[in-house]
């Protein structure tokens, strides 16, 4: 892990950044301690040790194949959606990110690497994830604004593994640290898999905390919660959604072959 610095930043995007979302706003300003976080994301044989350990259920995962969305390893059409049951996607390697992992299974590996180790393990906050990934840069991209080439893990980041957004045409996840890392020394903020954090999803910063504290609070009406707030972008999703400010609301039980993994933080006495 990396000691990520105390400090203050502005959260979330100005209107005129290209890609800006109203989910993105008010910028506010956050301070933060310091804290650490993962240098890379969990990968797949991190998390197979625990699975190994716990006999976690890894459960089911949405995937697709070259026919469309398909139901198991067998290949049963379900006409809509699939579920092939699989540890982290039969596509990935150990030293890539665990993916097809929801956020109570991300939970559970806090939970038990935190009582192997004896050390107190969490999911960063929402804020802790965009200091982090930012590095005290104020751009859309922690490289700059422009997506540039070989920056990152995305379907149109110009690199080795580029290829349209589908597994059989070429694209998948990437080894961990395969890019150049940010200036904190963290790799993949941007691109490979989407990242969980413990935040739940709001659709706008108005109320949110000042702190670097989890925004975790269940709404109603227009400011309603949708899940758990996912940050990064993925391989499977074109630059647009890789900037240093977009984020996501997923629903915590979803799993997902090609979308979402995390990384570990950890609170410093």
């Amino acid at each position: 892990m990396i000691v990520i610095p105390a400090g203050s930043f502005d959260m979330g995007s100005p209107a005129n950044e290209v890609g800006h979302g109203v989910d993105e706003g008010p910028v506010h300003r956050v301070t933060l301690p310091s804290f650490a976080l993962s240098t890379t994301e969990i990968t797949r044989s991190q998390y197979a040790a625990f699975v190994g350990d716990t006999k976690h259920d890894a459960g089911t995962c949405w995937a697709v194949n070259e026919s469309g969305w398909v139901e198991d390893r067998a290949g049963r059409n379900s006409g809509e959606f699939v579920f092939r049951k699989d540890l982290a996607g039969d596509s990935q390697f150990d030293n890539r990110p665990v993916s097809c992992v929801n956020w109570f299974d991300a939970q559970a590996y806090v939970q038990w690497l935190s009582k192997k180790t004896g050390k107190n393990y969490r999911l960063p906050t929402e804020a802790e994830w965009e200091y982090a990934a930012r590095a005290g840069t104020t751009t859309a991209r922690y490289w700059g604004n422009d997506v540039g080439r070989n920056n990152a893990n995305c379907s149109d980041c110009g690199h080795k593994w580029d290829g349209s957004a589908t597994p059989w045409e070429g694209a998948s996840s990437s080894p961990v640290g395969s890019f150049q890392p940010n200036a904190f020394g963290l790799y993949d903020m941007l691109g490979n898999v989407w990242e969980w954090t413990e935040d739940t999803y709001h659709n706008n910063y108005k109320g949110a905390p000042t702190n670097g504290s989890a925004w975790v609070q269940r709404t109603s009406g227009n400011d309603r919660s949708v899940g758990r707030v996912i940050r990064g972008g993925s391989w499977k999703y074109s630059s647009e959604f890789m900037r240093s400010a977009y984020r996501m609301g997923n629903e915590e039980i979803k799993r997902y072959e090609y979308k979402v993994g995390f990384r570990l933080a950890r609170t410093l006495p």
